[in-house]
């Protein structure tokens, strides 16, 4: 009779990759999830829930994304002052013409991982960028072709 031990990754066994993600005509939630899935650490077979084991991950043309229907227009994000009465809200598409247009994949994103100490942390691991370019060339980030994972990720 065989005894298994279950796997638990100590911090000593985690290795960190870095990928990069060009977004340009990929859909919003597809991505957002791809990305939560590898912040975290579940697509390898060493993924431990109560530690930081996901890679690092790169999003370029974050300002090129789509989204699906009508969402451009009515998907509304929403957020207090702190005031009296002070409810404000602004549609997707303002934010993505706006001046932080890579807040929205952020905001899906971190909406996806869970809240608290650990997600926090994995989240310190995503880099977005609205261009091309990323200052990140250092570590040698490997493509993450997200468009030919599902022919559903694109719109192309």
């Amino acid at each position: 009779m065989a005894k298994f031990k279950t796997y638990s990754a100590t911090p000593t066994d985690i290795k960190k990759d870095w990928c990069v993600v060009d977004a340009e005509g990929l859909v919003l939630g597809r991505l957002a999830s791809i990305i939560a899935n590898r912040l975290r650490g579940k697509h390898k077979p060493s993924y431990t829930p109560n530690m930081d084991c996901g890679d690092h991950v790169i999003v370029v043309n974050a300002d090129k994304l789509l989204l699906t229907g009508n969402k451009r227009a009515a998907k509304t994000y929403y957020w207090h002052t702190g005031y009296p009465g002070g409810i404000k809200s602004r549609t997707a598409e303002k934010l993505l013409e706006g001046r932080f247009p890579e807040r929205v994949l952020i905001k899906a994103v971190e909406r996806m991982i869970p809240r608290g100490v650990l997600g926090r942390q994995c989240m310190k691991h995503l880099h977005v960028y609205a261009g091309t370019a990323h200052p990140h060339e250092a570590q040698q980030p490997q493509k993450l072709d997200v468009a030919s994972m599902n022919p559903k990720n694109s719109a192309r």
